[in-house]
């Protein structure tokens, strides 16, 4: 399985971007599975941002909630991340993760950098 995230770049403040992941593998594994977003900004560690389960559960970092909205299209093995109200602070690697009964790949990463 491979995952291939898209829609990364440079944004001001106060502006949106929305990421994509797109699974190699079969649709029936990614609805299984619990699709996440994390990030990484130098020098810290990977955190989660939002996480959204088989059954359509979502998960929110404390310092995302209200601005960013995790989903998931099951008929395109694809999950989404739309980011709204970005700030400079949100700059970071962004990383998509499968997680299918802890068989667990990982997106190459996806640059996202918020200027002020």
């Amino acid at each position: 399985v491979q995952l291939v995230e898209s829609g990364g770049g440079l944004v001001q403040a106060g502006g949106s971007l929305r990421l994509s992941c797109a699974a190699s593998g079969t649709r029936t594994d990614f609805r299984l599975s619990i699709m996440g977003w994390y990030r990484q900004a130098p020098g810290t560690q990977r955190e989660l941002v939002a996480a959204v389960t088989s059954g359509g559960s979502t998960n929110y970092a404390e310092s995302v909630k209200g601005r960013f909205t995790i989903s998931r299209e099951n008929v395109k093995n694809t999950v989404y991340l739309q980011m709204n109200s970005l700030k400079p602070e949100d700059t970071a690697v962004y990383y998509c993760k499968q997680d299918l009964f802890r068989n667990v790949v990982w997106g190459q990463g996806n640059q996202v950098t918020v200027s002020s």
